[in-house]
Parts: structure tokens; C-alpha cells; sequence
């Protein structure tokens, strides 16, 4: 008994050295959201003005703010929200190459929206896509799909270690004719968590990292739905970034002349211990709202499992 304990404790030497070598030896790698307002082709991309605020594409003046941005920010993996077709997302892609962000490896997802979309561009291949955009739900008697579908695409920044990123951009808090836009969005982040928990149930450990714009703010059931307690009893843990003077909203409206954080990343405990808090934050550009009408938000993760 002595022997298997020693021979026990020797393993567990062995895998805490390997384990701090590997990490001392891992560059982390930084993973931005961010929603890009707009980034659209024409005005044939968009609803009916008077539904949509600023309904217009992105002028080319703003989509130079967006790329220096993100030029500073220097992603490994960003996640979009607010794109249109493949198209732009080649343009953006393009853009941020010519500004020396090289993000060869994409994933776009359609929706019922047809004008907006969830994407990912990425510096490393994808191991699996399971992307999905035939997941609907009941309201009001009838069958309903999450509009923008979910963006699901896992990556292996470095050997033998996979991160699964999960993207979402729920219901705007502009109402629509055909349902309650707040019975719309509660609807589409409990799909979002049981879809979680399906993942989480089959692989308790998964490095996964949810992000997106989440239309609601923290003390919302939408939110609190994709953080709170799911299946054994397994809770995700909301980031809560900042920016350097310690604010936290994400969101202008300027209608209402209101900030608001609507933009999450949200981690898997299996994740949890590789977030690097302390390079994690909200962009806090002076050219922020030329941009987007949202700030972009990041964070490093050292890719060993620890």
C-alpha cells in the first residue's frame, strides 16, 4: 500500500511539473468579441429604416475605426456579430490582414435574420464545426428559430489542448410585429443553455468559451438563464471585463441615452483556471463609437489544461 501511495503521489508530481513547464512554455492566445454595427453591403442589406436605428451600411469611415481596433487588439480568434454575407466577412478579413492580423479560418452561420449574422475568423484550423441554425423552440403555438443561429467551431491552439467556442447574437430589443420581442429572447437563450448542457453533460471538462451579444443585461432572465445552475448543476462563469477606469458597459444607445453591457464572454469551469484575468478587459478606444455602437471585448487564455 505504502508503494501505490508513493507511486501515486510521484504521478501527481509528474503531471503538476509537466503541467507548469508546458504553461511556462504556451504563449496565451487572445480571443475578442465584438459586435461590428452594420457591416453590411447595401441598402437592400437592411429592414425597413424606420424599424432600425442608424439603418444604413457601414461607411468606410467606420470601418477603418473598427479595423484599427482590432489591429490594436491583435486577436488569435475573433467573433463577430452584426455581419452580413460571406462577402463582408471577407472584407473584413481582408482588411485586417492588410493590417497585419492574418485570420485565414472562418465560420459563418445563417439565420432567419437574414441581415445579420453570427461569424469567427481564427489564426488556427477548426477540428470540428457544429455550427447549427435549425434550432427552434415554441412561442405562441408555433415553432420558432433562434434567428441567428448558434456559431459552434473548436480549435487546438496548441497540442492537445481544444477550446470550443460558442457564439451567439440574441434578439434585439426592438419590437417586431410578430412576436414579444422579451418572450423572443427568453425563448432563445434557454434553447442556448440546453445546447450548452447537452455539451457540458457529454464532457464535463470541455474548454469552452461562450461569447456574443446578448441583447440583456445581467439581472435579466436571459442572462441569468445562460449563468445560472444547469444540467448537474453546473454553472458558467460570467468574466465580468472591464475597461481600464473600471466601467463595464458595452452598449450606447444614444436614443435613450443609455449604457448598457450587453456583450458577454462566459466560461466553462473546465475553462476557468486558463482565463489570464489581468490580460481580459473591454476596449477602451478613443474611437470606440466612429466603430460600433458597442466596444469590443477580450480575453487571453493559456492553453494548457490546468
Amino acid at each position: 500500500m505504502v508503494t501505490r501511495h508513493l507511486a501515486g503521489v510521484g504521478l501527481v508530481l509528474f503531471i503538476s511539473v509537466w503541467r507548469a513547464d508546458a504553461a511556462e512554455n504556451s504563449d496565451p492566445i487572445v480571443v475578442v468579441a465584438y459586435n461590428v454595427r452594420n457591416w453590411l453591403a447595401t441598402e437592400g442589406d437592411l429592414p425597413d429604416a424606420d424599424q432600425v436605428e442608424q439603418a444604413r451600411p457601414k461607411s468606410e469611415e467606420e470601418k477603418q475605426a473598427a479595423v484599427a481596433i482590432l489591429a490594436a487588439l491583435q486577436p488569435d480568434v475573433l467573433g463577430i456579430t452584426e455581419i452580413g454575407k460571406p462577402a463582408e466577412l471577407a472584407d473584413l478579413a481582408s482588411r485586417l490582414k492588410s493590417a497585419g492580423i492574418d485570420l485565414p479560418h472562418h465560420e459563418w452561420v445563417p439565420g432567419s435574420d437574414d441581415h445579420r449574422h453570427v461569424a469567427l475568423l481564427s489564426r488556427f484550423p477548426f477540428v470540428s464545426r457544429d455550427s447549427r441554425s435549425d434550432i427552434r423552440f415554441e412561442l405562441d403555438g408555433r415553432p420558432v428559430p433562434i434567428s441567428r443561429g448558434i456559431l459552434d467551431v473548436t480549435i487546438e491552439p496548441a497540442p492537445g489542448y481544444r477550446l470550443r467556442l460558442i457564439g451567439v447574437h440574441l434578439k434585439s430589443k426592438r419590437p417586431v410585429p410578430e412576436f414579444d420581442q422579451a418572450a423572443l429572447r427568453a425563448r432563445e437563450a434557454s434553447s442556448l443553455r440546453q445546447y450548452v448542457n447537452a455539451i457540458l453533460t457529454e464532457s464535463p471538462d470541455a474548454n469552452l468559451l461562450l461569447w456574443g451579444d446578448f441583447n440583456d443585461t445581467r439581472n435579466e432572465y436571459p442572462v441569468r438563464e445562460i449563468l445560472g445552475q444547469g444540467a448537474g448543476g453546473v454553472r458558467l462563469t460570467d468574466l465580468r471585463l472591464e475597461d481600464p477606469r473600471g466601467d463595464r458597459w458595452t452598449q450606447y444607445w444614444r436614443t435613450a441615452d443609455v449604457y448598457s453591457r450587453f456583450d458577454y464572454l462566459v466560461a466553462s469551469p473546465g475553462l476557468l483556471p486558463e482565463i489570464l484575468p489581468e490580460r481580459s478587459g473591454i476596449d477602451h478606444s478613443p474611437e470606440w463609437f466612429e466603430a460600433s455602437d458597442h466596444r469590443a471585448i477580450f480575453t487571453a487564455i493559456l492553453p494548457v489544461d490546468q
